[in-house]
C-alpha cells in the first residue's frame, strides 16, 4: 500500500508491524529532500538519534488517522513549510479538521532564543526595542523544538493523538520500535512519559543536524560570500528593504550577520500586532466571539491576563518567503504582492482591506476593540493615515519582491540561478 507523500514522491505508508523494511522509505525520503536542498559534499552523517528522528518525521503511524506525518504540513519541498495554498491545513482523526493557524516553516530555527518578555536584540535597527522575543511557534509557547513537536502530535485538529501514551504506543507497535530501543534503551517503552519526551528529542536532533533545515544556499548568501551579484532591481529592492522611511523591513527582519558571524537570520524573533484582516476561510472564525490573540491565547494561557500583548505574533524569518503561498498567522494573503500592498496601504486605504459596516471601516477586525490599540501604527510603512501616500509604489514593491526572491535556498550561479 502506498500514499503520495512529500513533493509528489510516492512514500510507503509505514505499517504498524515490526517486520516491514525501511529501505524504500529511506530512499524516498532522500529523493524528496535532495531534489530541493543542495547538500554539502559529502552529506553530513547524522547521529543515531537524529537518524531516528528523520524516520519519525516522515512516519504517518504517529497520527491517529494513520495518514499524517510531520512532513505532511512541513514539506521539505516547500522549505519545511505548508505544501499548498491552504490558509490552514486539514488533520484530525478523519483528516477533515481544519487548523486555526497557518503552518510556519521549520527551517532556520537553530538560533531561536528562549522566550522572554523583555529583550534587546543585538544588531536590530531599533536600538530602543524591548519586548516579547523568542520561543518556538507563532506564539512562542514552546521552549524548544522537542516541545514544539509535541503540540501537533496531540492537537485534535492535527495529528490528533489522545494522549502522549498513544504516541508512544504507535512507536512501540511500529517499524522503528527496535531502532528506538537501540537509541534510548531497551526498557524505554516501560516509561511512556520519558519515551514521549524521547520522541521529541529525536525529532529535535533531526532538525538540528540535518543540513536541509539550514542550508544557507540562497543567492543572498552567495552575494555575501562574493560568489554572485544582485541585479539592479534586486539591489534597489534591498535598499528599499533597509530604508527606515520606505520598506523598513530590516527593522524586524535583520539582514546583518549574527553573533560569531553566523548568517543573517532575517528575523529578530520579536512579536508584533499587525492588524491582519480576519480570514473567513478558517472555520473557527465563523464564531464571531472567537479570536486568535497570539501571545494571549487561546493556544497559550500564561499571558492571557496581559492585555498589552494581545494580538501579537512572532516575526518569522524571511528566508524562503518567496516559496510560500500563505502569509501571516491566519494565512489571509496568498501572494507576496498582496502582502506588501497590505503593509503599505493598510492605513492609507483601509477600505481596501477591511469590511465596511454602516459606512464605517472596521479596521483590525480580527481583534476585539479593546486590543486594537496594540496594533503597530508608529513604524514605517504603517505610520500613515487615510489619504496619505504609501511609502512604496507598485514598482518599488516589485523591486522589494525581487530582493526577497534572493532569500530562497537552492541558488546556483552555474545553473543559471537555481538548482
Amino acid at each position: 500500500m502506498a500514499a503520495m507523500g512529500i513533493a509528489g514522491v510516492c512514500l510507503p505508508v509505514v505499517a504498524r508491524e515490526h517486520a516491514a523494511s525501511t529501505t524504500s522509505t529511506d530512499a524516498a525520503i532522500d529523493a524528496a529532500i535532495r531534489q530541493w536542498v543542495r547538500y554539502p559534499s559529502p552529506p553530513a552523517r547524522l547521529s543515531a538519534q537524529a537518524a531516528l528522528g528523520r524516520q519519525l518525521f516522515f512516519d504517518t503511524a504517529l497520527s491517529a488517522s494513520g495518514r499524517m506525518s510531520c512532513a505532511s504540513c512541513h514539506d521539505p519541498a516547500h522549505a519545511y513549510g505548508p505544501p499548498d495554498g491552504r490558509a490552514v491545513q486539514l488533520g484530525g482523526r478523519d483528516q477533515r479538521h481544519a487548523g486555526t493557524r497557518a503552518v510556519p516553516s521549520l527551517r532556520y530555527l537553530d538560533n531561536t532564543p528562549l522566550f522572554t518578555l523583555n529583550y534587546f536584540t543585538p544588531g536590530s535597527e531599533d536600538a530602543e526595542y524591548e519586548g516579547p522575543t523568542g520561543g518556538f511557534g507563532r506564539d512562542g509557547a514552546a521552549a524548544s523544538r522537542r516541545q514544539q513537536a509535541a503540540a501537533p502530535l496531540l492537537d485534535p485538529d492535527e495529528m490528533a493523538n489522545a494522549t502522549p501514551a498513544a504516541v508512544v504506543a504507535a512507536v512501540h507497535e511500529g517499524v522503528f520500535a527496535h531502532q528506538f530501543e537501540q537509541v534510548f534503551g531497551a526498557d524505554v517503552f516501560a516509561h511512556p512519559r520519558q519515551a514521549f519526551d524521547d520522541i521529541g528529542a529525536a525529532l529535535e536532533a533531526f532538525q538540528a543536524e540535518d543540513p536541509s533545515f539550514h542550508p544557507y544556499t540562497s543567492k543572498f548568501d552567495a552575494v555575501v560570500s562574493g560568489h554572485a551579484r544582485f541585479t539592479a532591481q534586486e539591489l534597489h529592492g534591498y535598499a528599499l528593504f533597509n530604508d527606515p522611511k520606505k520598506g523598513n523591513c530590516a527593522s524586524c527582519h535583520i539582514d546583518v550577520p549574527g553573533p560569531g558571524g553566523r548568517p543573517a537570520a532575517f528575523t529578530d524573533y520579536s512579536y508584533e500586532a499587525l492588524g491582519v484582516p480576519r480570514n473567513p476561510v478558517i472555520p473557527v472564525n465563523r464564531d464571531p466571539h472567537y479570536y486568535d490573540l497570539g501571545l494571549c491565547g487561546p493556544k497559550r494561557s500564561d499571558l492571557a491576563g496581559q492585555a498589552q500583548y494581545c494580538g501579537m505574533f512572532k516575526t518569522p524569518t524571511l528566508r524562503n518567503v518567496a516559496t510560500r503561498r500563505v502569509f501571516f498567522h491566519n494565512g489571509y494573503f496568498h501572494t507576496l504582492d498582496a502582502m506588501m500592498h497590505f503593509y503599505v496601504e493598510r492605513d492609507t486605504d483601509p477600505r481596501k482591506w477591511y469590511p465596511v459596516v454602516g459606512g464605517k471601516v472596521q479596521k483590525f477586525d480580527d481583534l476585539p476593540l479593546r486590543y486594537r490599540a496594540n496594533v503597530d501604527r508608529s513604524d514605517a510603512p504603517m505610520d500613515r493615515v487615510q489619504g496619505d501616500k504609501p511609502t512604496l509604489d507598485a514598482r518599488e514593491i516589485a523591486d522589494v519582491i525581487a530582493f526577497l526572491g534572493t532569500l530562497d535556498d537552492g541558488y546556483s550561479a552555474k545553473a543559471g540561478g537555481a538548482l
